[in-house]
């Protein structure tokens, strides 16, 4: 049995008279990918972003391999990677200089970065774009490259944000081809918010559907055996099915390719 590497225990988050976030409890274990899906509201990102200590929690309590989120925050961030929802890296630097930004701010050896440049710009596709200043490049390259920044002290743990909003679906299967390499071939341990569907069908181990501040936990077999309405919504229909058929051909070729 893997060692849990995420535990939340009634985990809120309250903004005023709003209730973001409400007695979240779940436990993630290493090597795993656990996705979080719901609708806009639900209380998804927040969530992450409490786990990342960008956001102090209003009840309960999280913890990152034994370590409290809030109160060890220095001491959890060297163990994970995040890459948010909106690009945030620096557009005036070129790709490589933002990996030597982040190298630095991590604290990465300058006798490894070097190394790990190399074998992160093979790993994203952008050995080519190295000296290519950020903001030029397209939007599956600049999450690429986020996701290469995240990775840059070589983190166990990976939390994304809606990695794959707004891209191609050929852009987007891509991404979830390097989610899955850095899963089985590395053992990260991956947290991923997502609206799509096929993303979450695809590399997700467990999924968790919150609505309405309601929160149902399992594989994506037994939430489609669910009868809960609120799941079913999200998992059921024309959008679904669509989704679970390009996920199946996508798992195939993992596969096929592994």
């Amino acid at each position: 049995m893997s060692e849990p590497v995420i535990v939340l225990d009634k985990l809120s988050k309250r903004f005023g008279d709003v209730q973001a976030v409400r007695d979240v409890s779940l436990t993630i274990v290493a090597g795993t990918i656990f996705g979080f899906l719901g609708a806009n509201g639900a209380g998804k990102t927040t969530t992450i972003r409490m786990l990342c200590g960008l956001t102090h929690p209003t009840g309960g309590r999280a913890t990152i391999s034994g370590h409290d989120v809030w109160q060890e925050r220095q001491l959890v961030r060297a163990k994970f990677g995040y890459v948010a929802q909106r690009f945030s890296l620096y557009p005036d630097l070129t790709v490589e200089e933002n990996f030597r930004f982040f190298g630095g701010a991590c604290r990465v050896p300058v006798t490894q970065l070097e190394e790990r440049i190399g074998n992160l710009l093979g790993l994203t596709d952008l050995e080519e774009k190295r000296d290519t200043p950020a903001g030029s490049l397209s939007g599956g390259m600049r999450q690429l490259l986020a996701l290469g920044c995240a990775l840059v002290h070589d983190p166990p743990l990976l939390f994304l944000d809606e990695p794959t909003s707004d891209l191609d679906p050929l852009i987007a299967s891509g991404i979830d081809a390097l989610i899955l390499q850095l899963n089985r071939s590395l053992g990260v341990t991956v947290v991923v918010v997502s609206h799509d569907l096929t993303t979450l069908f695809t590399i997700c181990d467990r999924i968790a559907v919150l609505v309405d501040k309601k929160i149902t936990i399992g594989t994506l077999d037994n939430l489609m055996r669910s009868n809960q309405p609120w799941i079913h919504e999200f998992l059921h229909g024309p959008r679904a099915e669509g989704a679970k058929r390009s996920a199946m051909t996508a798992r195939k070729q993992s596969h096929g390719n592994g």
